[in-house]
């Protein structure tokens, strides 16, 4: 059976660690680097369609959440948290290769970041040193404005009323919608007050079957 590039650098490095992949999930203490198992980042594994839409200074959160699980595919996330090792006094050949092998993954793991914001914002965060001082100057910049976030997703849903020129069915859809962003705020309604909201928010054409689903005595599930 004919042995594919991987079974060769298996059995190479297997056979022959010195020539075998420098491993960059290394732990560092003092001077010392010390090599851990390795999962080779899946760079390319995901395509450009998945990635979430650049982002531009607004819905920080959901931007924030789609990047994290695009890194996660590609076995880059942890350098979200990581600071770079250290080479210590006298590194030998294996410990600067792995030092500059960790550096590597860490500015695919930055550009990746970068690369999702627009041009605008990507030319004020571009000089950051690393990924981790990248992802958290966004986090304090980004996290703190999104609290207004509430107050606005608080408003559409006081605002929100159906109208007889849509169908009811899509209107319900972007109610929901409204919904899921009040729970994704930490902001909790209990499913018979939105129920109650739903059928307040009613085209007015539909009045009498408004007031029949408020006379009714069994509770009912948004579903319903």
């Amino acid at each position: 059976m004919a042995l594919g590039m991987s079974d060769i650098t298996m059995v190479t490095s297997k056979t022959n660690p010195e020539s075998g992949p420098i491993n960059p999930n290394m732990q560092h203490s003092g001077g010392t680097v010390y090599a851990t198992p390795y999962v080779a980042p899946a760079h390319g594994s995901v395509g450009l369609g998945e990635r979430s839409k650049k982002f531009n200074g607004k819905d920080f959160k959901r931007w924030q959440q789609k990047m994290l699980f695009y890194l996660t595919t590609l076995n880059l996330a942890r350098f979200l948290q990581e600071d770079a090792p250290d080479l210590g006094d006298n590194p030998d050949r294996q410990t600067v290769a792995a030092v500059d092998a960790w550096k590597h993954s860490d500015f695919l793991c930055k550009n990746y970041i970068l690369n999702g914001l627009d041009n605008a914002l990507y030319n004020v965060y571009s000089p950051m040193v690393n990924a981790k001082a990248l992802w958290e100057s966004l986090e304090r910049k980004y996290k703190t404005e999104d609290a207004g976030s509430k107050k606005f997703i608080v408003g559409k849903f006081l605002d929100f009323k159906m109208v007889d020129s849509k169908t009811v069915i899509s209107q319900v859809q972007e109610f929901q919608l409204i919904l899921h962003d009040i729970h994704a705020e930490g902001m909790v309604l209990g499913e018979s007050f939105q129920v109650a909201a739903l059928i307040e928010k009613l085209p007015p054409t539909w009045k009498d079957f408004k007031n029949y689903l408020k006379h009714k005595r069994k509770e009912m599930k948004l579903e319903d």
